[in-house]
């Protein structure tokens, strides 16, 4: 096997922490593990409790054939359930605002609308350690967790980043607003990202890769900002993009002038 796919791979092995079997899936939902989601074999039975703790957890159950069952549990007796956990805690939202006031500045939260790229997201929650974010927002469904490669990509920064996981973007974007935050949104149709003042408290929106946005998401939001474009391609790297937007509500969250 060449040696990029074998690191490939190795990677996916580690990605996460796959807890198999009924009985280990329900002892870690018992002890409060933070777990990502719950694969349960189509037509499997006798899993009402599981369900239900799976429902009061918050954590998402998606129903697949038994195939795709035995092919994540590698050959082991999963029973038809199987969970992939967290590979660190998730937060709360109160932990992020207090994060800020502690450092006695306002509140800058970075909200992540469907990212499934582990690579992304762990390049943002860096970025966001980096210039001075005080967490990140993803929600339950349609995002990847907090994986063995999403931590790894971070360089750390998950240490010191609290990330929150929330059921519903667009009613925490809500909640925010009420809060006193002024709701920012990166995409494509958007006023020139200069023309923005983003030194109050802010919460900042960044979309995946190709998707962006969400409709629904993106009509909560305050503002809506764009990079300029200039070349022949018609985007940037979700992360890259981002990475950018942070960096200039950085900039003027510290009273850097434009030209130095």
């Amino acid at each position: 096997m060449p040696e990029r796919i074998r690191d490939a791979a190795e990677e996916d092995n580690q990605e996460n922490d796959k807890i198999v079997g009924r009985n280990p899936v329900i002892e870690a939902l018992k002890a409060g593990r933070s777990i990502d989601r719950i694969l349960v074999a189509k037509g499997a039975e006798g899993l009402g409790k599981l369900y239900a703790m799976a429902k009061e957890a918050g954590v998402p159950v998606k129903e697949v054939s038994p195939v795709k069952i035995g092919k994540e549990s590698a050959g082991a007796n999963a029973q038809g359930v199987m969970a992939f956990a967290a590979a660190h805690r998730y937060a709360e939202v109160e932990e992020i605002f207090k994060l800020a006031e502690e450092r006695g500045e306002p509140p800058f939260i970075l909200i992540a609308d469907g990212l499934e790229d582990p690579h992304n997201l762990g390049a943002l929650i860096r970025t966001a350690e980096c210039c001075g974010a005080h967490g990140v927002i993803v929600p339950k469904r349609r995002s990847v967790g907090l994986s063995y490669a999403v931590s790894k990509t971070s360089a750390g920064a998950l240490e010191y980043v609290p990330v929150a996981r929330v059921t519903n973007l667009s009613d925490e974007i809500e909640a925010l607003k009420k809060r006193g935050l002024w709701i920012f949104c990166a995409d494509m149709d958007g006023e020139p990202l200069w023309q923005a003042d983003m030194r109050g408290p802010i919460g900042l929106v960044v979309g995946a890769e190709g998707e962006g946005v969400g409709r629904l998401v993106k009509e909560k939001c305050d503002f809506v900002v764009s990079l300029p474009m200039r070349g022949k391609i018609g985007s940037l790297n979700a992360s890259v993009a981002a990475s950018i937007v942070m960096y200039e509500a950085a900039r003027q969250r510290l009273g850097i002038s434009a030209r130095g």
